[in-house]
C-alpha cells in the first residue's frame, strides 16, 4: 500500500528537528496512515491514538484521528480531534467544515455556526462543500425555530431488540419485523463492528420487543463476508430488494449495489441477483418500493447528482424490468446527503437528509407535491434530534418505526417505536402525518441580472435584448432590454421550473445561460411574513465578435491515440451547438490539437480525425455542415511545451473554435 506524502513530510520534519525516542510513535503513525489509505478506519484509529501519545506533529495526527472517526460515521467523536488540529495550526482546507458538523451532532449549534462562517469566509474552492456550508449557516441561524417544532408522536426505544451494535432500517411484513443489524461473525474494518445482515422477529403488541429470538431472515440471502441491509418488499411481499457490498476490499464503500431476491411458492427466498440499475463505480443503497410496487426509490452517490448522496427513482414494467434511474431533482436532493426513502400508503415520501434544515446530522423529512410544487417539511421533535435519525416506516394507523443513534440508546443505531397520539381510535382515516399547519406562507420569486462585455475589466452593456425561456415548453416567458447600467429584470419565476436566459447584442456572440428553480425554494421555516419577495441575480458576460478570434472549449479531451467523442466531451460540444444555433450567421473553424507522444505525421492525422469527429457530432445535432470547418493542428501549437504529467498532456489534447465569418 502506498504511504501518503504526509508521512514522508512528517518523517522529514522529525529527522530535521532531531527528535529522539519517537520511533514507536512514528511506526504507529505509519501503520495508521496505511490503514487509513485502505479505508480501515477503526484499525487506523488504534494506531493514531498510539502516535498521539508521542511527540509527533499534533496537526497531522489529530486531523487523521478526526477524519477516521468521521469516515466511520462517528461524527460526534471526531469533534475534539478537529479542535486540537485547528488549535495546532492545521491548514487542511475542509477541517472547519467537518468540525462544524461534528459540533452540530453534539448539539453545539452556536459553535458550529462560528466554524462554518469562518469556513465560508475563507472562500473555499470546493463548490459542493461551499454550497452546503452556506445552506447550513442559514439553518443554524434558525435552529431555535426548527427546535421549537413539536409533533404528536410518542417514541420508545425497543430495548429488548437493540444491542450495543447497530440495528436500523426496520420493515414490517406479514407479522414480522425485518431489520438490519451488525451481528455477523466477521468484523467490518471500517468501523470495527460486526458486518451487517438481515434479521427478523415476530411482532407482538409490546413495542419493547425481545431480541433474543431474532433469526437470520434467509440463509439463502445471508452472506457472511459482506454487509447486507435496508430491505424493501413489493406490494405482494414476494419480491425483496436490498443492498449488499462493503466487503472491505474497496475503499469508500463504492462496491455497494442493489440486489433482488424472489420468494417461491414454498416461501423460500431465491439467490440474490444484482440489479442492472446499480452503478459499479458508486454506492447504491436504501431501496424502497412505492405503495403500488411500480416504482423503486433508492439512494446513490453516482455521478451527475446534486452532490453527496441523492435519491433516485426507477419505474418497473409488467415484466419486472427496471427503467433508467432518474434523479428526484433539487427540491428533494441537496449538496448534502439524502437517503433512506420510504413511500407511505398516502403517497408521501419520507427520507433522511443532512442538507435540508434540520437539528442533527441526518433528520427525517416528508415531501409532498401539490400542483407541481414539492414541499419538504422537517418532522420535528421528538423524532428528530442532534444525532442521526433515519429509516422511518409506518405499518399501521399512526404507528411505525425508525432508527437513531441519539444519546440514551443501547449502543450504536437503535430502532424506536413510533405512536401518533393524534390518531383517534374511532377515526376512519389515517392521520399518521404531522398535524395540519396554519396557512402556508407565500414566496414570490423573481429573476434579474446584468450583462457585461468580457474585456480586461468587464464593462456593463446597455441595449442588450434579454429573453427568458421556459425549458419545458421552449417558449419565451419574458423579454426586455438592458438600460444604461446594463441591468435587466425583474421577471417572475415559478418553483421547480428550468429556464434559460438568452442575451443578444449586435457585435457580440449571443449568450445562453441555464437557470433552474429546482432546489431554490426557501424553506417555510425561514419565512417570517405571510408573503415574501425574493430576487435571484445572474451576471452574463458577452464575447465581442472578432474575425479569427479563438475560444478554447473546456473539457473537450480525448483518450490517448483515440478520436471518439467521450461523454464528458459531448456535454461541452452541446454548448457549442447552442452557440451555433443562437448565432445563426456564425461560421467557425473547429481545430483539434494533440500532445507530442507520437510522430508529427501520426499526430497530424489523429488531430484531423478528432476535429472531423467533433464536427460530425455538431452537425448531427442540427447545425448546417457548411457553417463549420474541421482542421487538425497536430502538435504544432502546444499549450504546455514540455509536458510531463498526464494532466499536462491532456491540456495539449484540446479542441478550439475560431470565428471565420459572421
Amino acid at each position: 500500500m502506498k504511504i501518503s506524502t504526509s508521512y514522508t513530510w512528517l518523517l522529514a520534519v522529525g529527522v530535521a528537528a532531531g527528535l529522539a525516542g519517537c520511533n514507536s510513535a512514528m511506526q504507529a503513525y505509519k501503520k495508521g496512515v496505511h490503514y487509513y489509505d485502505a479505508g480501515e478506519y477503526n484499525l487506523a484509529l488504534t494506531q493514531f491514538e498510539k502516535a498521539n501519545k508521542g511527540d509527533l506533529d499534533p496537526k497531522r495526527v489529530n486531523y487523521y484521528l478526526g477524519e477516521s472517526y468521521r469516515l466511520s460515521n462517528r461524527f460526534a467523536e471526531s469533534a475534539p480531534f478537529y479542535q486540537k488540529a485547528i488549535d495546532a495550526g492545521t491548514i487542511e482546507p475542509d477541517v472547519r467544515f467537518h468540525y462544524a458538523y461534528a459540533l452540530k451532532a453534539q448539539g453545539r449549534y452556536p459553535e458550529a455556526l462560528q466554524q462554518l462562517q469562518q469556513y465560508v469566509d475563507g472562500k473555499p474552492s470546493g463548490k459542493i462543500f461551499a454550497d452546503k456550508a452556506r445552506r447550513e449557516i442559514e439553518t443554524l441561524k434558525a435552529i431555535d425555530i426548527i427546535a421549537s417544532k413539536k409533533t404528536p408522536y410518542e417514541i420508545k426505544n425497543m430495548g429488548g431488540l437493540n444491542t450495543a451494535g447497530a440495528e436500523f432500517s426496520p420493515m414490517a411484513r406479514n407479522g414480522e419485523l425485518i431489520f438490519t443489524a451488525s451481528r455477523k461473525d466477521q468484523i467490518y474494518k471500517n468501523n470495527g463492528q460486526p458486518m451487517l445482515g438481515l434479521y427478523k422477529i415476530k411482532l407482538g403488541q409490546n413495542p419493547d420487543e425481545t431480541g433474543n429470538n431474532a433469526q437470520v431472515f434467509s440463509n439463502t440471502v445471508f452472506q457472511s463476508d459482506v454487509n447486507e441491509g435496508t430491505p424493501t418488499f413489493s406490494k405482494d411481499g414476494k419480491v425483496m430488494v436490498f443492498a449488499r457490498g462493503n466487503n472491505g476490499k474497496k475503499k469508500g464503500g463504492l462496491d455497494v449495489d442493489l440486489f433482488v431476491s424472489r420468494q417461491d411458492a414454498n416461501g423460500a427466498w431465491g439467490a440474490p441477483i444484482r440489479l442492472p440499475i446499480s452503478d459499479s463505480t458508486a454506492w447504491d443503497g436504501s431501496p424502497a418500493f412505492s405503495a403500488d410496487g411500480r416504482t423503486l426509490y433508492f439512494a446513490s452517490n453516482r455521478a451527475g447528482g446534486a452532490g453527496g448522496i441523492d435519491i433516485y427513482r426507477t419505474n418497473i414494467d409488467a415484466s419486472g424490468r427496471f427503467s433508467r434511474p432518474v434523479n428526484m431533482g433539487r427540491d428533494i436532493n441537496t449538496p448534502g446527503d439524502e437517503m433512506f426513502p420510504y413511500v407511505a400508503s398516502d403517497g408521501k415520501l419520507y427520507f433522511a437528509s443532512d442538507g435540508h434544515p434540520g437539528l442533527g446530522k441526518l433528520d427525517i423529512f416528508v415531501a409532498t407535491r401539490s400542483q407541481g410544487v414539492i414541499r419538504v417539511e422537517n418532522l420535528g421533535q421528538p423524532i428528530n434530534s442532534p444525532a442521526d435519525d433515519f429509516g422511518l416506516m409506518f405499518f399501521d394507523d399512526g404507528q411505525g418505526y425508525f432508527a437513531s443513534n441519539r444519546t440514551g440508546g443501547k449502543g450504536d443505531d437503535d430502532i424506536y417505536f413510533i405512536n401518533d397520539t393524534s390518531v383517534q381510535e374511532d377515526s376512519t382515516t389515517i392521520a399518521k402525518n404531522t398535524p395540519p399547519a396554519g396557512a402556508p406562507k407565500i414566496v414570490h420569486y423573481f429573476l434579474a441580472g446584468t450583462v457585461s462585455a468580457k474585456e480586461e475589466a468587464p464593462v456593463l452593456l446597455d441595449s442588450v435584448r434579454v429573453r427568458i425561456f421556459d425549458e419545458s415548453t421552449g417558449e419565451a416567458i419574458a423579454e426586455g432590454t438592458t438600460g444604461k447600467p446594463g441591468t435587466f429584470g425583474k421577471y417572475p419565476l415559478q418553483e421547480g421550473k428550468d429556464y434559460s436566459i438568452l442575451a443578444e447584442r449586435r457585435g457580440y456572440l449571443a449568450k445562453r445561460e441555464p437557470f433552474t428553480m429546482q432546489g431554490r425554494r426557501i424553506p417555510e421555516i425561514f419565512l417570517k411574513k405571510a408573503e415574501t419577495d425574493t430576487t435571484f441575480t445572474v451576471d452574463l458576460l458577452l464575447d465581442r465578435l472578432e474575425l479569427n478570434k479563438t475560444f478554447v472549449l473546456d473539457n473537450i479531451y480525448y483518450d490517448l491515440n483515440k478520436y471518439n467523442i467521450r461523454p464528458d466531451a459531448a456535454i461541452e460540444l452541446d454548448k457549442l451547438v447552442t452557440i451555433m444555433k443562437d448565432n445563426p450567421t456564425l461560421k467557425i473553424e473547429l481545430g483539434s490539437h494533440t500532445d507530442v507522444r507520437s510522430s508529427d505525421a501520426y499526430n497530424m492525422k489523429l488531430s484531423e480525425n478528432r476535429a472531423k469527429s467533433a464536427v460530425d457530432y455538431i452537425v448531427s445535432k442540427g447545425v448546417e455542415a457548411e457553417r463549420i470547418t474541421a482542421k487538425g493542428y497536430g502538435e504544432t501549437e502546444l499549450i504546455v511545451k514540455n509536458a510531463k504529467t498526464e494532466e499536462e498532456h491532456q491540456r495539449n489534447r484540446r479542441t478550439e473554435f475560431k470565428i471565420l465569418e459572421y
